[in-house]
């Protein structure tokens, strides 16, 4: 058993495919066919039941594909364990789409500043996969916003943050000094598809205080919702991080009086897995960073 094979295996078990494999490898189709042959004759098992427009993993497969993951993260990290001087490397960062473009930019140019020799890769995911990826290695860090489904991950809490009324510049609440939750009741909500967690978050906070907020539409992007908005199809809520890039006069901006909805963003990671010098100092500048947004008044 060889460890290009066991790569080989592990691709084609992903996307379910050899010629797809074969591509995503950068390889032919028949060299990846005969490394995975090899491998199957070695262990005395098929690996994959082959059919019509796609391979299908065995028992044998399955259990494969977990032992598989294993070894090669755990040479990945006898790897970066021996040569781990802090400043070179790569780190695999996983962020939810409502936090990605609004927080990371700041942390990536501090970070590059700092450690130039490194490397940071953005995988931009809903937390249920991002958490997934967590526990399979495929990244090495989390931006998530609470609560999260896992028990078995360590997490850093990072800030609170506030989620803001977003209005159309000629939203009738606009007129208003103060603007409470109840003003809110018979008002159309735009939000995020189910998919995303700020949607749970709007939603449960309303809920929590005797309001059904009424999700007229949903979508899969933050600035979608504020264009909407604009165009008098609704209202939401938003982080306050995302207000601080948006400067269309369309919108307006309001923190709502009384209680406050806010998220809490925290950073999450394996704790069984080796935690390079490199990512530790990536934490550092997580935990040292903070939005700068202010609601409007």
């Amino acid at each position: 058993m060889e460890i290009d094979q066991l790569l080989h295996f592990l691709k084609v078990a992903e996307l379910q495919n050899m010629t797809r494999a074969a591509e995503a490898l950068g390889l032919s189709q028949p060299a990846v066919s005969r490394s995975i042959q090899k491998l199957e004759e070695g262990l005395g098992q098929p690996l994959f039941e082959r059919q019509t427009r796609k391979v299908v993993l065995t028992d044998a497969g399955k259990f494969l594909q977990k032992r598989s993951r294993q070894v090669l993260t755990l040479i990945e990290e006898t790897e970066n364990e021996i040569a781990d001087d802090g400043e070179s490397g790569c780190i695999r960062v996983g962020a939810i789409p409502t936090i990605a473009p609004y927080f990371l930019p700041q942390i990536l140019r501090s970070f590059a500043t700092d450690h130039p020799k490194s490397r940071v890769l953005i995988q931009e995911d809903t937390t249920q996969n991002l958490l997934n990826r967590l526990t399979q290695s495929e990244v090495d860090i989390a931006i998530l916003a609470l609560p999260i489904a896992s028990k078995h991950l360590s997490i850093e809490v990072l800030f609170e943050e506030e989620l803001l009324l977003v209005l159309s510049k000629n939203h009738p609440l606009v007129a208003k000094e103060q603007v409470r939750l109840t003003d809110l009741r018979e008002q159309p909500f735009v939000l995020l598809d189910e998919a995303h967690c700020l949607s749970d978050a709007i939603v449960s906070f309303c809920r929590h205080r005797s309001i059904q907020p009424v999700s007229m539409e949903r979508t899969s992007q933050l600035v979608t919702i504020q264009e909407l908005v604009a165009l008098d199809h609704g209202i939401s809520l938003i982080p306050a991080m995302a207000r601080e890039l948006d400067k269309s006069p369309r919108r307006v901006y309001r923190s709502l009086s009384g209680t406050k909805p806010k998220r809490v963003i925290i950073a999450a990671w394996n704790p069984y897995r080796y935690q390079s010098k490199l990512m530790q100092s990536f934490l550092r500048h997580l935990k040292e960073a903070r939005p700068n947004a202010e609601p409007s008044k």
